[in-house]
């Protein structure tokens, strides 16, 4: 199952983006074995800032055709690590060729492109920074891997 972090806003050079790539590469060499992978990350912007509307539609056409669509919105589903590894592993069970992560830009993601998605995840009740949800999103994507493969990453 392809992943796709669809996000609005360009990551700059930094410490996120270190992170975000050595997730990355680290969730491709142990999902791959898995079924899972490769991830991606596809960023649009929104030049124009015309607004949550004009970010769903930039979003809308980044989404591969016939993916799972799952938001990330402080309205979400809170899930543990153990629990979001297993919601993976259904959807890649089930068939499903794609999974689109959705983040939105600063003011979250419009109710039509909410509506519209199949599942919500939240990571907690605080709302964080995009490039933070980026970094946790990735090393979530990690553990999950390694907890579907029954490695020593994630520990109870």
């Amino acid at each position: 199952m392809r992943i796709s972090i669809c996000v609005v806003g360009r990551l700059r050079a930094g410490p996120e983006k270190t992170l975000i790539d050595d997730y990355l590469t680290r969730f491709d060499r142990t999902g791959r074995a898995l079924g899972l992978g490769p991830a991606r990350v596809i960023e649009v912007e929104d030049k124009k800032n015309a607004g949550m509307g004009a970010e769903a539609a930039l979003l809308r056409k980044a989404l591969p055709k016939g993916a799972v669509i799952c938001t990330l919105d402080e309205r979400g589903k809170v899930l543990s690590s153990p629990d979001f590894a297993g919601q993976l592993g259904k959807w890649r069970d089930a068939g499903r060729q794609d999974l689109a992560l959705v983040i939105g830009g600063a003011d979250g993601i419009d109710p039509s492109l909410r509506a519209e998605a199949d599942f919500s995840i939240s990571f907690g009740k605080m709302v964080w920074p995009h490039m933070l949800v980026r970094v946790m999103l990735t090393e979530q994507l990690y553990r999950a891997a390694n907890i579907l493969a029954g490695g020593p990453y994630h520990r109870v």
